[in-house]
């Protein structure tokens, strides 16, 4: 029977698998949007850990990213027009991570498991890199999910893989609410034979007066 408590049901898998492109492409917008709002990154540097900051974002049209330097740690919104350098999305390359970041092969990073954890980079051009270390795990993953998005990869953070459980459990949950008590065969029931004649078709060709 397809219930919610038999979540390994060929019903309920095959539902599951049909509820996932739609809700990949909601957690995909959502990632966007908040590339979009953007984000405040700290600069490391070798003499002090946190003294610098920039700010990177999303053009509403998802073709520009638009950063640069700022005064002080900001948790609100900063205008484009504040950020003066730009990276066309037609232009990145490829998107790499942890060790792999240029920023990261420098000496002492590669020992600094916090900054593996949280730092990717952005090949763009011939071999131009512009080098992100995210305030937390949780930007980490909507930076690196979002920067795939737009290249037209696979989202494979922890976050989107949590999300995307959460909300195709919440969709089966919803849709089963109407299903509750009626006891639903777990295979497809047979098609039925045609019928011997179609008389009882009306033809709507034939005038009648």
């Amino acid at each position: 029977m397809l219930n919610q408590d038999d979540p390994k049901s060929r019903p309920m898998l095959e539902l599951r698998e049909k509820l996932q492109p739609e809700v990949i492409e909601l957690i995909k917008q959502q990632r966007l949007n908040r590339l979009c709002e953007g984000t405040c990154f700290r600069k490391i540097s070798a003499r002090r850990r946190q003294d610098k900051f920039w700010y990177c974002r999303l053009s509403p049209n998802h073709k520009v990213l638009h950063y640069g330097d700022i005064e002080e740690f900001s948790q609100g919104q900063i205008s484009h027009d504040s950020l003066q350098e730009k990276v066309t999305v037609a232009d990145i390359k490829a998107v790499v991570t942890g060790k792999d970041c240029p920023h990261m092969k420098e000496k002492g990073a590669l020992k600094n498991k916090e900054l593996l954890e949280l730092s990717f980079s952005i090949l763009h051009n011939s071999d131009e890199y512009l080098n992100f270390i995210a305030p937390d795990k949780h930007e980490y993953c909507i930076w690196t999910d979002g920067l795939n998005a737009l290249l037209g990869k696979e989202m494979t953070s922890e976050l989107t893989k949590s999300d995307t459980d959460t909300l195709v459990t919440m969709e089966l949950k919803l849709r089963l609410l109407d299903l509750e008590n009626i006891q639903i065969p777990d295979v497809p029931p047979p098609v039925p034979k045609e019928p011997s004649t179609y008389d009882f078709v009306y033809d709507f060709s034939q005038q009648h007066t």
